[in-house]
């Protein structure tokens, strides 16, 4: 016997339809990469998007084909992005910050026929043109008055190319199962990897991170996603904030702490997203100015583990709730959020930071498990590391072009490559990368608490931890640190002194090094593999 309800399938049109419907003249704002501010709405943004996808067809998209973007979080991005799934086609967000080459390869991995660009980026592009052979036209996000001249391929400025669409025009009708959009992963280690959403995953996820205990979103708040659409799918707020109606507030191409702290001050935000060097700077701008970010009062912090002297800065002093996140791009890519369950809600002080420093609780739809390398499942008691293994709805279960890759265990789990432990409540901590995790005298000593503890040493702007030969131990932990501005360095005995009471004392680090600057992976990561390469003959001093 089956249900008697209606067949409805979940497609990402469905949610502008439903925003530009209950909720049309929500504010749409952005920074524009022209520089002033520009304001729309969700009524207006849906019929330029329908636009977007009727002129697509009128250029030959069909579905199933790649349009990629190279842009920043603007108004003409979020409904290119809705007009290309709208088309029936499958949005590309490339990043811009990986290098040329891996830009090249993913455009042609793909199989991208058009490119959408902000002017940021068309010197990038047009160096790069020959090694593009499957685009057929750049599309530059931007209008006649400020076209610039360029030799890339039929180029023509967005707003005439949309003009020649009037609207008439219904989104092509798919299967919610079909392809909506790809995204690549960061390719650290090895090419980078496709990973395909459907119309489905997009919509189950979005309507997850809406819920109370993710990020808790609704009608009356103004959402500010600093995280770019072009990082692991956007953490789905271009879906999440219309699903409710909340006001989008798009920031552009300027996410330093002074250009962050204008938006939010200028628009009221009350919500916002992104990884810690985000926060760090905005943290940065607030202590040097004495500013404040009355307006908003949750933040969501994520890509990697945020340091506990930034979640107390921002709760203690600014009044904003931290929310610690965790996901992947093959996760949609939301794994876990942080919210505070009745099990712990008597914690209080420094006893709730040490939890909140853990990435939370898998929301309904991602099963999670620790395992050995022998897959077999380990206990949740806070303490015994594994494997870390997820599965769900929203999770991917095989890379684009890569079928015959097997990257799902018997049971039908994903191996994050990370190494986590998961506690009686059912909170998960990453303790580090499969790849980065120390192995001294057998034991593991997890770089990440490691980076975590000395961040809270007074004038330290970020810290990084990896490995170093040792003959007795096979490998001990190096501190690498970058000082604020104008602040003395500690020597290895003050660090070491600081961090005797926050971790095991075999963890303490045997070396330090200050550098200017530490390597980043294009998503704003600690780049771990520079760092081995820079330090693989490194000793430390006797």
């Amino acid at each position: 016997m089956l249900g008697l309800m209606q067949d409805w399938p979940l497609l990402m049109h469905t949610v502008l339809d439903h925003a530009a419907i209950q909720h049309p003249h929500r504010d749409v704002v952005s920074r524009s990469v022209e520089g002033p501010f520009h304001r729309t709405d969700y009524a207006t943004i849906r019929g330029r998007a329908l636009k977007v996808a009727q002129r697509l067809m009128k250029d030959g998209i069909r579905q199933g084909d790649r349009v990629a973007t190279l842009a920043w979080n603007t108004w003409r991005h979020l409904e290119a992005w809705y007009g290309i799934a709208g088309a029936g086609a499958v949005y590309h967000t490339v990043n811009p910050r990986l290098f040329p080459e891996q830009i090249a390869w993913i455009m042609n991995h793909a199989g991208s026929r058009i490119l959408m660009l902000d002017l940021t980026f068309v010197p990038l592009v047009q160096a790069m043109a020959d090694k593009l052979p499957l685009v057929e036209r750049f599309v530059i996000l931007t209008d006649a008055a400020h076209m610039p001249q360029t030799s890339l391929r039929n180029a023509v400025p967005y707003e005439e190319w949309l003009a020649e669409a009037d609207g008439d025009f219904a989104w092509v009708r798919v299967e919610e199962n079909a392809a909506a959009g790809i995204c690549y992963t960061s390719g650290t280690t090895g090419d980078p990897k496709g990973v395909v959403y459907s119309h489905r995953s997009n919509v189950i996820h979005a309507m997850i991170c809406t819920q109370v205990d993710a990020f808790g979103l609704g009608a009356a708040d103004r959402v500010m996603p600093v995280v770019p659409m072009f990082h692991a799918n956007g953490w789905s707020l271009a879906l999440s904030a219309p699903m409710v109606g909340a006001a989008l507030v798009m920031p552009g191409a300027k996410l330093d702490g002074a250009s962050v702290h204008e938006v939010i001050e200028r628009e009221r935000v009350t919500f916002s997203a992104a990884v810690p060097t985000v926060w760090m700077m905005l943290l940065q701008h607030l202590e040097a100015t004495g500013a404040r970010i009355g307006s908003m009062n949750r933040v969501a912090i994520g890509g990697s583990a945020c340091p506990p002297a930034i979640t107390r800065a921002y709760q203690e002093k600014y009044g904003v709730r931290v929310i610690h996140a965790w996901g992947m791009t093959e996760l949609s890519p939301v794994g876990t959020l942080f919210a505070v369950k009745p099990e712990v809600a008597h914690l209080t002080g420094d006893d709730m930071l040490r939890l909140q420093a853990k990435q939370g609780t898998p929301p309904y739809t991602v099963e999670m498990k620790i395992t050995d390398d022998d897959g077999r499942e380990l206990p949740w008691d806070g303490t015994t590391f594994g494997r870390l293994k997820v599965k769900g709805p929203a999770i991917t279960r095989r890379y684009f072009r890569r079928e015959e890759e097997e990257v799902l265990d018997e049971n039908g789990f994903f191996d994050t490559g990370d190494v986590a432990t998961m506690d009686e409540n059912g909170y998960m901590e990453i303790t580090d990368r499969s790849k980065d995790v120390i192995k001294s005298g057998g034991e593991w000593i997890s770089s990440i608490t490691l980076e975590n503890a000395a961040v809270g040493y007074p004038g330290v702007a970020e810290a990084a931890v990896v490995s170093m030969k040792d003959a007795k131990w096979d490998e001990r932990p190096l501190l690498i640190l970058v000082m604020k501005p104008g602040v003395l360095s500690p020597n290895l005995t003050q660090m070491r002194d600081f961090l005797a009471d926050k971790v095991a004392k075999w963890w303490l680090p045997d070396d330090l090094v200050v550098l200017d600057e530490i390597p980043h992976t294009a998503t704003g990561k600690i780049l771990k593999t520079r760092l081995r390469e820079m330090f693989k003959d490194h000793r430390p001093a006797a």
